[in-house]
């Protein structure tokens, strides 16, 4: 080994780490560094890893799981921070990097910005459209009011609620600031909203979100966004009262109604008694005015329409003059008119009777024509294909064409057969008779044909009147 090299101290990579990790540690301390976020990344192990920049640098951080809870904020790209924590070395990289406890936001003005961001973006959403504001009701009977215990935010709301025009008064009890604040506040209004009617907590009409005045950064709860869509997915008419009347928050934006103070928001909510008092007996003293005013008129219109009409009692007897007369004539009329319908009937059902034979008697001697040209056709149409047949066999010698000519023959003959056969003179030939009742239709059951009615029978050459004796005839039998 060389000598001028004796004199140097010779560390291991560790020992070099671990001295870095001291000195940084040592020297620094507890430490409040401002910069922008950038690169953040959540981790699935819950840890937070990012980097703070600025003009002239950068250096990494990181939030253990542990302090995410406590950190007073949600990190987000972007946003100027103070960031407090320690630094320390990451011997495996040979780095070094801010191990952050606590963070806020780098001064009015960047909450401001990012404040007007987020009302920017959710106004485009259209959660601050005056069309989605809801009137409040006159006279609640229960009021909900999400606000801390503790104070005098809740206390003024009550003695005023109290001396206006008291109503009950449900408390939903949440930290107005602080580590979790709004996520309770959201809370709170989404568990109001979603009350049965009805049930074991009644269901208020009317929610007010109240607090006192503070800085704009203890008023941060309520420029969140869970708590600004929360007040406007809101199913309760929602009033907010968040401190001063010179402060805004984004919750005022959603809400129905704004309130520069917790107790102007319970004059809001409630009138005031005495002034419904007085109000109710100025209009029912207007209302009864008005309706003596009316009844007076009416009197007054009613006089002079009396004055005006014509004598009521002349009037009534002529009318029932016509009405005697009327009723007079109509007694006489409706027995002249039934006389004349009987005669007109009589006379029909005479002509009736009398028409009817003569029908049947036409319809059997057409009945009869027919038959007769039927039969008359049938023997010319026999003699024609007979002689038309004797022509054609005497024109043709050969031996099976004279069989096939016999052959039609021979079912013509059977046809002629058959067809005098169906005829009814045929049938009335062979000693069957056919029967017929008073009106000259047809009887083809013996058990439709009462005792004593008139029958007519039609032989081959006449017809005979026979009358059913007395007593019901025999099934399947007609006794005459």
């Amino acid at each position: 080994m060389d000598d001028h090299t004796g004199n140097i101290p010779e560390y291991s990579v560790s020992e070099i780490s671990g001295a870095v990790k001291r000195t940084l540690e040592g020297a620094f301390g507890r430490v409040r560094v401002r910069g922008e976020i950038t690169e953040l990344k959540r981790y699935p192990s819950g840890h937070i890893y990012f980097s703070l920049k600025d003009e002239g640098g950068k250096i990494s951080g990181v939030v253990w799981k542990s302090s995410v809870g406590r950190l007073g904020m949600q990190p987000e790209n972007g946003v100027e921070v103070i960031a407090q924590g320690k630094i320390s070395a990451y011997g495996d990289r040979s780095s070094y990097q801010l191990i952050v406890e606590r963070m806020d936001y780098a001064g009015a003005g960047a909450l401001l910005a990012r404040i007007e961001a987020l009302r920017l973006r959710l106004a485009e959403e259209g959660l601050f459209s005056e069309a989605r504001k809801r009137a409040l009701p006159v006279l609640p009977r229960v009021i909900g009011v999400v606000s801390s215990p503790q104070g005098a935010v809740i206390q003024d709301i009550r003695t005023t609620i109290l001396r206006r025009y008291p109503t009950r008064v449900i408390l939903w009890p949440v930290p107005v600031q602080g580590e979790g604040a709004a996520e309770r506040i959201a809370a709170a209004i989404t568990g109001f909203s979603h009350l049965p009617e009805g049930g074991e907590i009644p269901r208020p009409d009317v929610v007010i979100v109240a607090r006192g005045g503070g800085s704009l950064e203890d008023l941060m709860a309520f420029n969140d966004e869970a708590v600004v869509r929360a007040a406007a997915a809101s199913s309760i008419p929602l009033i907010s009262a968040v401190g001063h009347e010179t402060d805004t928050t984004l919750i005022d934006f959603a809400s129905d109604r704004r309130a520069p103070t917790p107790t102007a928001a319970a004059e809001l909510a409630v009138p005031q008694r005495s002034e419904l008092v007085a109000d109710l007996l100025q209009k029912s003293a207007r209302l009864t005015g008005s309706l003596g005013r009316m009844v007076q008129e009416w009197r007054l219109r009613l006089e002079r329409a009396e004055r005006g009409l014509p004598d009521l009692a002349s009037i009534s007897g002529m009318a029932r003059q016509r009405l005697e007369d009327r009723a007079g004539r109509l007694a006489m009329a409706l027995p002249n008119l039934v006389q004349t319908r009987r005669v007109a009937l009589q006379d029909r059902g005479l002509r009736l009777r009398l028409a009817l034979p003569l029908v049947v008697s036409d319809r059997r001697g057409r009945l009869n024509l027919v038959t007769e040209q039927l039969r008359g056709a049938g023997r010319q149409m026999r003699a024609n294909l007979a002689a038309q047949a004797g022509r054609v066999t005497a024109r043709l010698s050969i031996s099976p064409v004279q069989a096939n000519l016999r052959q039609a023959a021979s079912r013509l003959e059977g046809a002629s057969a058959r067809l005098e056969s169906v005829s009814h003179k045929s049938v009335l030939a062979r000693g069957y008779a056919l029967v017929f009742d008073s009106k000259g239709g047809a009887v083809t059951q013996a058990a439709g044909v009462l005792p004593g009615a008139a029958l007519k029978l039609m032989f081959q050459d006449g017809e005979v009147g026979v009358a059913v004796p007395g007593g019901a005839p025999r099934q399947g039998r007609l006794e005459l």
